[in-house]
């Protein structure tokens, strides 16, 4: 039977300060709810998502990701029991077991999720996660005698001895679909918030004989997000293992602490990144390839032995094949490098297509915008583009071709021939010196007047 999946993401997050859904707050690149997406990877039913505050957008963030994924609107915020109420319409017929998650926890591993489903086919028909933090703070406390769940209490309702319990809640259950649904229908609000607490659950469900069972995980995969403080700190925790999980995996981090990894990012062993170098979203970092010192990546695969930087931007849909090199102060942007091919200094290519071993010389553009539309370059193999060439597409340039230094290039290029376009230079003597003497004359002037 499939396993689905309920994010509960309908918070406004007031104590984040900001005019959009908490939620939308990214880490390592990514809305925090879209790392609980990644950590139910391995679930394989259906996706609801319950949106509230900023739905429209938060919706449309989740879609963009995930375009199977179900939405339910929760209206108004009357707690995470009726939140999961509005997403009972998606799950009615669904069957299976059902996982609820946190959309602003966001670290829990698929290995503790595997641990409560382990749970549930020994027997137990509701598994909560817990977790002791070093400050359990006002966390709903877990009652439990032996590998039993007693009860769940908000630190609100909790009384002296409960307080002092350290064992807390997560938020993070699984159960089978049609119980979970029923259980939390069944759920009132006769507490001092007037909310509907999921965690009644625990006592409904043992009321009626079924069994509640609990799994502890560490606090580390438990952290939620309700300030930017916190969301620093889980930008931290998020940036810590992905260093230390690049470091085993085989990669060389030359100043580890001052490399930032997004939540996609794949690198590749014996990869060596230098100091200062921030990846976003969509890179993969071929075996063998330099990544040299700030340098900043998005949205791009760099190929095998390929050499970036230092200071170079490649942006999104950029392709560097084994053994590329791009330089100093050069950005790239939607281009294919061809194997070999060299981009070194202060250049912008983008649109391109570059073949193997070709050379780019210093300063080289290329003018794909027209101020509507985007046009593309091609460059052939072996093909050399001399210094401060301006290439004005749409525009070809063939196999083993050529650019004079200096030139703009508006018209094809043929295989093996040479491009020039600039104006011939003429020398007019003593020119320089009298312009500067009538202009120092006039300033002269201007002063006593």
């Amino acid at each position: 039977m499939p396993t689905h999946l309920i994010i509960l993401a309908a918070g406004e997050g007031t104590r984040m300060a900001s005019d959009k859904a908490k939620v939308l707050h990214e880490i390592a690149g990514a809305p925090m709810f879209i790392h609980s997406l990644i950590s139910a990877a391995g679930l394989d039913g259906r996706r609801v998502l319950v949106v509230g505050h900023g739905a429209e957008e938060v919706a449309a963030t989740a879609k963009s990701f995930d375009e199977t994924m179900l939405i339910a609107e929760q209206k108004e915020q009357l707690g995470t029991a009726h939140a999961v109420a509005a997403a009972a319409p998606a799950l009615s017929d669904a069957g299976g077991d059902t996982v609820i998650l946190l959309g602003d926890t966001h670290f829990i591993r698929p290995e503790t999720l595997e641990k409560m489903q382990d749970l549930r086919k020994g027997g137990a028909d509701v598994v909560f996660l817990g977790f002791e933090p070093a400050d359990p703070a006002r966390y709903g406390r877990m009652i439990t005698d032996g590998d039993q769940l007693l009860k769940i209490v908000e630190w609100k309702q909790a009384g002296e001895d409960e307080r002092r319990v350290r064992l807390c809640n997560s938020g993070v259950a699984i159960a089978e679909t049609g119980t979970l649904l029923r259980l939390a229908a069944a759920v009132q609000n006769n507490n001092d918030a007037k909310e509907y607490y999921l965690t009644d659950i625990v006592e409904i469900a043992r009321a009626e004989g079924l069994t509640v069972k609990f799994v502890t995980a560490d606090e580390a995969e438990t952290i939620g997000v309700n300030t930017r403080s916190e969301l620093a700190s889980a930008e931290a925790a998020f940036q810590s293992r992905a260093r230390a999980a690049a470091l085993e995996n085989g990669v060389t981090l030359q100043a580890p602490d001052t490399v930032h990894f997004a939540y996609d990012t794949v690198i590749g062993r014996d990869a060596v990144i230098e100091q200062n170098v921030v990846f976003g979203p969509g890179v993969t970092v071929e075996t063998g390839a330099r990544i040299r010192a700030f340098s900043h990546l998005e949205g791009t695969h760099i190929g095998d032995g390929a050499i970036v930087g230092p200071y170079a931007r490649i942006r999104p849909g950029t392709e560097l094949s084994s053994g590329a090199k791009v330089g100093n102060f050069v950005e790239i942007k939607n281009a294919h490098i061809g194997d070999g091919a060299k981009v070194n200094h202060l250049s912008y290519i983008g649109d391109a297509d570059i073949g193997s071993a070709s050379n780019i010389g210093a300063g080289t553009v290329t003018c794909n915008y027209d101020g509507v539309f985007k046009h593309r370059t091609e460059i052939g193999e072996r093909t050399f583009i001399g210094s401060n060439t301006l290439l004005v597409a749409p525009v070809k340039v063939g196999d083993e071709a050529m650019t004079a230094t200096g030139s703009v290039i508006t018209k094809d290029v043929p295989p093996g021939g040479l491009g020039v376009a600039r104006a011939h230079q003429e020398n007019k003597p003593n020119f320089a010196k009298r312009f500067f003497d009538k202009l120092r004359a006039a300033k002269a002037a201007q002063k006593k007047g």
